[in-house]
């Protein structure tokens, strides 16, 4: 009977082990139909790889309090926690990996106790946390033209629970061997579904860039999820204490040119002189500079999280047609300019302001749409980097704004369009200053004319593109004066073009009064 009953017990031994090496079995095939699936580049289903190992790790059954599985570019560890949890720290120097070119770029993961609190004040139970990490980025392929750092992603999930809002952070440590210098280093998620065209997008909500030294990035993130660290070509950061300030004089800046171009239009509609071309080129002007303040006012209120994402590539998409539409605007007030002083005060083209509103705003629009048409991923929430000097190190924190997130987009339509425009005005300010002088020598006085012809030339070429110029100071030493020099002019545009609609207008009946005056007096004499 005894030995009836250790054979049975044996026996119940043997199959328990048979199951337990059967279910980690699974998951371990399962990691490597991935790999080949990877190496292969077959047309596959990522979300159905990624999340058919989640569901094979988190009903995995193994002895003791964790399991280890790993591949050539796949390491899976699935851990039981109970609702004592005090923290756990996880380190690639501490787990037996397969040996990778560079020891350096190891990783680690460090998770606060809080991490079970929500779930176990549900319903008290056991818990399973399981860790995912990728040696590369084969199934996070996304619309961002970036690379990840090492080509790591970390993923960690906490049963089915849905692990967000810690007041804690989860520490994600990145180590590596190589110069970031020129790089803007990101930590971020992979947001499922946030993308038309891939699973997912990378994305940095929720999560804080820190880098202690010169070989690590710390994310510190409040959730969990498959986590990476983003690489992208591009600017200094902007020192995160001069957000407050440049925030502020963007704000009122902007209110103040939305206003002043708002009179202007209403004053120009109410007013029936003036209506030659020149004022309805000024007033198209003030059109695209009042859509292009209040685009931007609205920019990063709609990129915040609650706001469909849809909405902010809506907004990006006018932000970017109305910027264009200024700077096109402002090469017509250039080229009316070089028309004026080179056919002498005496223009006629049939149908000139149409053909005018016909470039100044289709074109913007139709590149616009072009862009929309074939990557339509281009216009969407756009982070921008923030430097924070601690100490030894540099944290780094995000803001957004709904903006061109295509870096090639932003190079050519932004940069390039308006390095352009602001060349074009400047040629023609030079021109013109040279015309001038050579009138004035003619008539050999000098007189106020000449000279108020020379501070109204002067004064609407610079207003009409040149301080778009600053936008190629911003490196180096010029970095600081640039962002408030840039922030002041601009924001103030609509308000400066309104000054000079004001004086154009108080000069014009100054000469009207005048004839007035003159012709009074030829009736009295007769």
């Amino acid at each position: 009977m005894e030995r009836r009953g250790a054979l049975f017990l044996g026996l119940c031994l043997v199959t328990a082990r048979s199951g337990t090496a059967d279910a980690s079995g699974e998951s371990l095939r399962w990691m490597q139909r991935m790999e080949v699936a990877a190496r292969s580049r077959r047309p596959t289903s990522p979300p159905e790889f990624i999340h058919g190992l989640e569901q094979r790790l988190l009903n995995a059954t193994f002895g003791g309090h964790n399991l280890t599985l790993q591949t050539r570019t796949i390491q899976s560890l699935a851990f039981r926690l109970g609702c004592d949890f005090a923290g756990l720290s996880l380190s690639s120097s501490t787990m037996e990996w397969v040996p990778q070119p560079q020891a350096q770029t190891r990783h680690a993961m460090q998770f606060p106790a809080e991490l079970t609190q929500n779930a176990c004040r549900a319903r008290p139970r056991e818990l399973r946390l399981i860790c995912i990490y990728f040696l590369a980025t084969y199934y996070f392929q996304s619309d961002t033209n970036a690379s990840l750092l090492n080509n790591y992603v970390l993923g960690a999930q906490l049963g089915h629970e849905h692990v967000n809002n810690l007041r804690e952070p989860i520490n994600i440590s990145f180590w590596h061997n190589q110069s970031l210098e020129g790089y803007m280093v990101t930590c971020v998620f992979w947001k499922e579904g946030a993308s038309q065209h891939y699973w997912g997008v990378w994305s940095p909500e929720g999560c804080r860039t820190e880098q202690p030294s010169p070989s690590q990035v710390l994310c510190r993130c409040n959730h969990l999820s498959y986590f990476a660290v983003l690489m992208q070509l591009s600017a200094a950061p902007v020192p995160v204490e001069l957000l407050a300030p440049l925030t502020y004089i963007s704000l009122v800046g902007c209110s103040i040119s939305v206003v002043a171009s708002l009179l202007t239009l209403l004053l120009h509609v109410h007013t029936r002189r003036q209506r030659d071309s020149i004022t309805r080129i000024h007033m198209n002007l003030h059109a695209s500079v009042l859509l292009l303040n209040v685009a931007f006012l609205l920019s990063p209120m709609l990129a915040l999280t609650p706001v469909p994402g849809s909405v902010c590539a809506a907004l990006a998409a006018v932000l970017h047609f109305a910027l264009l539409s200024c700077l096109t605007w402002m090469a017509i007030e250039g080229f009316n300019l070089y028309l004026l002083l080179g056919r002498v005060y005496n223009i006629y083209i049939r149908r000139y302001v149409l053909k005018l509103c016909a470039v100044g705003w289709g074109v913007p629009a139709f590149l616009v749409l072009l862009v929309l048409a074939v990557k339509s991923s281009a216009y969407g929430p756009r982070t921008i980097l923030l430097s924070d000097s601690q100490g030894n190190g540099t944290s780094f924190q995000n803001m957004s704004m709904c903006w061109v997130r295509s870096p090639e987009v932003h190079s050519v339509l932004v940069m390039g369009y308006g390095g352009l425009t602001s060349l074009f005005n400047l040629v023609v300010l030079a021109w013109a200053l040279r015309a001038l002088r050579r009138l004035k020598a003619r008539e050999k006085a000098p007189g106020p004319r000449a000279c108020r012809d020379t501070v109204t030339v002067l004064g609407l070429t610079v207003l009409l593109g040149t301080t778009w110029a600053l936008a190629f100071f911003s490196f180096g030493v010029f970095l600081l004066p640039q962002l408030f020099l840039f922030t002041v002019f601009n924001s103030l545009y609509g308000f400066f073009l309104f000054l000079w609609f004001c004086s154009r207008r108080c000069r014009s009946e100054a000469v009207a009064e005048a004839e007035m005056e003159a012709f009074s007096s030829a009736q009295t004499v007769s």
